[in-house]
């Protein structure tokens, strides 16, 4: 299988895209799907997100001072 780069995979592999994209490579072709949930159901007003790319995860934190977490009451993903 051929990425979205040009790398080649073989069958039967998986990988993680740089984008944090869950891929596996099958005689059928390349198969994607996101390795992380996205927050829904927070304070939005008072709270911000912030996706790490390196860990591929969000954080919830206050606008004013991001080392105080906010509570996430959904997870979409």
């Amino acid at each position: 299988c051929r990425d979205s780069k040009g790398e080649l995979h073989e069958f039967d592999s998986r990988w993680r895209t740089d984008d944090c994209l869950d891929c596996s490579c099958s005689r059928d072709g390349i198969d994607c799907c996101s390795s992380f949930a996205t927050p829904a159901g927070y304070d939005e007003e008072k709270c911000v997100s912030i996706f790490n790319k390196e860990t591929c995860t969000y954080k919830v934190v206050e606008k004013d001072d991001h080392s105080k977490e906010c509570p996430v009451h959904n997870w979409v993903g």
